[in-house]
């Protein structure tokens, strides 16, 4: 897609592994739409291990897994990568010897699949027979049980092959069950890894292509295509709304910028896409009316969506729409010549469609703005404490704190104790909230339904992650209905992506 895009092949095994400018957009967690590395767990984890070439991007994608989760190997590799920052002499702690050279390359702790093996092997003297049934068994349905067959050889093994103690045997055993909930071969972990550092080269040398090739490719990924529009605009690519002339079938590159494809028009399907890009151009809405292989709805789904605005305002085209002559559908798909009939009365004097209207029109039928954010106009409307992403950076850590937006993913994992996290997103940027089991209890249903949400909270900021710890929701859906003249607005708003268990 990005070859076809770019108009030549792009031979990604061509890109330099040693792009300083990729590591430094990863390390501040500029990822969006990256592969792998994108969700807002891996981004908050990029802040602390600011990976520095491709095998710390391999550890960074294998590291936030269930696996390494359960088996408590995050934080301690997160503190010893920045204690070996600050100390380049620091050497980790293992439980024992033994396990210092497998487990060097990530500093002490149990990472990938493989290393599982390897501690099997060198601390409680397993054949490599039987640390591969080990490995097997933590593959097989996540079975403890089947797990918990090997437990006393381990032991015993421990205890016979190092003199290891058995209140610490187990203890690393624990850690090798808790490892099971899933997670990464070393060589699966490397090409995702590398595949996640060429998404990242891409997005940073060919963002309008990048960000064109995202559109075409959804549905995918942690972000809807509004976001990845937004965050395409704050990195300086120009974003043109679907043309009925311009626009391909699919988003495409014009003139550098990225214009919205006419299939990205809901009632257009694949194929009358195809189709309307096969008959351009169009002279003027009778012309479009009498020749687009398209059905009625599709037709005023193309004007509503702003696909026809050079012909004139929205609404005076919608009233156009139900007067002009159009050629009907025969035997065999071919089209009969429309009567020269015209508008059986004048146009009207139509109000024009305000702010308000236009970007939900815009979203309701394209699932994207490319002009003004709902915030954008909700701000005026909103408490003056009330912050946007960017002041919210200026506060001190534990402020408390009021912020407002739009709701693009929430994520309940399964590993989390019932703790939500949700990403909100306003007119300036990204926001990050922490929904304690009690609060998501008492606001269940704002949290998993309203798109546009007031959140009050204790702002936390530890080095450059910063999140809302929150203890009261808000829907904004009566105070944003009654900012839009009362028009219908979260049926319009895109919906957020949902991860994880409800």
């Amino acid at each position: 897609e990005i070859a076809r895009l770019h108009g030549a092949p792009v031979d990604l095994s061509r890109i330099p592994l040693d792009d300083k400018g990729v590591y430094e957009e990863i390390q501040v967690a500029d990822t969006v739409g990256v592969f792998q590395i994108e969700s807002r767990a891996q981004m908050q984890s990029l802040l602390r291990t600011r990976p520095e070439n491709i095998h710390d991007i391999t550890v960074q994608v294998a590291l936030v897994r269930p696996g390494p989760i359960q088996g408590k190997a995050v934080h301690p590799y997160i503190a010893n990568r920045q204690r070996l920052r600050d100390d380049p002499s620091f050497v980790f702690p293992v439980e024992h010897e033994s396990l210092r050279e497998p487990l060097a390359d990530t500093l002490g702790v149990v990472v990938f699949q493989d290393q599982v093996l390897d501690v099997a092997i060198a601390l409680a003297g397993f054949t490599v027979g039987e640390a591969e049934g080990l490995r097997r068994a933590m593959s097989r349905k996540r079975s403890l049980e089947a797990l918990e067959r090997y437990r006393p050889e381990f032991v015993d093994g421990c205890r016979e092959t190092q003199g290891i103690g058995d209140r610490a045997a187990h203890a690393i055993f624990d850690k090798l069950v808790g490892f099971a909930g899933f997670g990464f071969p070393r060589a699966h972990a490397a090409a995702f890894g590398l595949l996640a550092y060429q998404s990242a080269w891409l997005r940073r040398h060919y963002p309008a292509v990048f960000l064109s090739a995202l559109m075409n490719a959804q549905p995918m990924g942690f972000y809807p295509p509004a976001t990845l529009v937004r965050d395409a605009q704050r990195r300086g690519v120009e974003v043109r709304a679907p043309h009925v002339n311009r626009s391909r079938a699919r988003c495409a590159i014009e003139d550098g910028a990225v214009r919205i494809g006419l299939g990205y028009i809901r009632s257009v399907g694949e194929s009358e896409a195809d189709a309307l890009e096969l008959e351009q151009p169009f002279a003027d809405l009778g012309d479009l009316a009498r020749r687009a292989p398209i059905g009625s709805t599709a037709l005023e789904a193309l004007v509503g969506s702003g696909a026809c605005d050079e012909w004139g305002p929205r609404r005076s085209l919608l009233w156009q729409v139900g007067v002009t002559a159009r050629g009907a559908t025969v035997a065999g798909g071919s089209r009969q010549l429309a009567l020269p009939l015209g508008p059986t009365a004048g146009i009207p004097e139509l109000p024009q469609q305000t702010d308000w209207e236009t970007m939900l029109a815009d979203y309701r039928h394209t699932s994207v703005s490319i002009g003004v954010h709902p915030l954008d106009l909700l701000r005026p409307h909103l408490p003056a404490s009330c912050l946007s992403s960017t002041a919210l950076s200026q506060m001190p850590h534990e402020a408390l704190v009021e912020v407002a937006g739009l709701v693009v993913a929430r994520q309940r994992p399964a590993t989390a104790a019932g703790i939500v996290f949700m990403l909100l997103e306003d007119e300036e940027g990204q926001l990050n909230l922490i929904v304690p089991p009690l609060v998501y209890e008492a606001h269940r249903a704002i949290v998993r339904s309203e798109p546009l949400l007031l959140a009050r909270g204790r702002y936390e900021r530890i080095g450059k992650n910063e999140n809302i710890v929150v203890a009261e929701l808000e829907s904004l859906g009566p105070l944003a209905r009654q900012a839009a003249g009362e028009a219908e607005v979260r049926a319009s708003l895109p919906a957020a992506h949902h991860f994880g268990h409800r």
